[in-house]
């Protein structure tokens, strides 16, 4: 899950396993698999930094919920 800024101002979460594309023409758009498009005020750069951030965050908390299991 992500945070996006789209163009209208209402900031909303966004869950990254549901994108299937993203474009900058020039405003950055955002395709989801069901063909839903959201135009956002981020970069494309910003967007796969933010899902990459998301994703090292939740292996991280599952890595740990593993090794206090093993506990």
């Amino acid at each position: 899950m992500i945070e996006v800024n789209p163009l209208n101002g209402n900031k909303f979460i966004l869950n990254s396993n549901h994108i299937e594309k993203i474009e900058e023409i020039p405003e950055t758009v955002i395709t989801l698999i069901n063909g839903k498009k959201y135009l956002v005020k981020e970069s494309s750069k910003e967007i796969v930094d933010k899902v990459i951030e998301f994703r090292r965050k939740y292996w991280a908390n599952v890595r740990l919920e593993e090794s206090n299991e093993e506990e």
